[in-house]
């Protein structure tokens, strides 16, 4: 599987998801920077966790103008895969990639600690290892991870088992507890926690390891 992690100005996940996707793949990462106009031939997209343009205006807002974007919509409107965790899944609703918006959290305070989280669909190429109703242990770190959309969005979310990881204990006041998504392809998704963060045991665990074990072999 070739892949590419998008380089934001202020992203500070970047190095970590390229290391963990090389450790699995053996395979060099490609790093892209964010004011690239064209991807490398790659299979899967990466958009990092971090306070890309230090979060002004809404996070991911900027991150959004960024030249890149139209290459990365196009890779997904091909049926490319699209990863994006923390500010990268802002960045994926800010782009129209996926629905919704990410808030400030329900405390108002930065979240940073491990969380549970349950499976909930296993059909899609990002969790597709995992048992349906599994709880995994992600670790979260983000002041702005309070997932909101209208009714009729969560409703059409929930009914095409679009929601594929919820909080057990939600840390952050997200709607309906939801911790990722995808979108209708299912070829795109977003999530708050890191599973890059845990793929070694060294490094705190290895429940994120099955995510990239999927795509790896989807896509290879």
């Amino acid at each position: 599987m070739k892949s590419a992690v998008i380089v934001f100005p202020a992203s500070n996940c970047d190095r970590d998801a390229a290391t963990a996707l090389e450790s699995l793949t053996g395979q060099k990462t490609k790093m892209v920077w964010h004011q690239d106009s064209e991807l490398p031939d790659v299979d899967l997209v990466v958009l990092p966790g971090g306070f890309s343009y230090g979060d002004y205006l809404r996070c991911g807002a900027m991150a959004n103008q960024s030249r890149i974007m139209g290459a990365i919509k196009a890779h997904a409107a091909k049926g490319g895969a699209v990863l994006g965790i923390c500010n990268g899944f802002q960045v994926l609703t800010e782009s129209g990639l996926l629905p919704g918006a990410l808030m400030r959290n329900a405390g108002l305070k930065f979240v940073c600690r491990d969380v549970a989280l349950k499976v909930e669909e296993t059909q899609s190429i990002f969790t597709r290892k995992y048992d349906k109703g599994q709880t995994v242990v992600f670790p979260v770190a983000h002041g702005e991870g309070n997932y909101y959309a209208d009714d009729a969005t969560l409703d059409r979310l929930e009914s095409e088992g679009r929601v594929v990881l919820r909080y057990r204990d939600n840390p952050n006041g997200s709607a309906r507890d939801i911790a990722g998504i995808v979108n209708e392809k299912r070829n795109v998704m977003g999530l708050m926690p890191h599973p890059e963060r845990v793929v070694d045991p060294l490094t705190g665990g290895t429940d994120g390891r099955a995510l990239f074990q999927a795509l790896i072999e989807t896509l290879s």
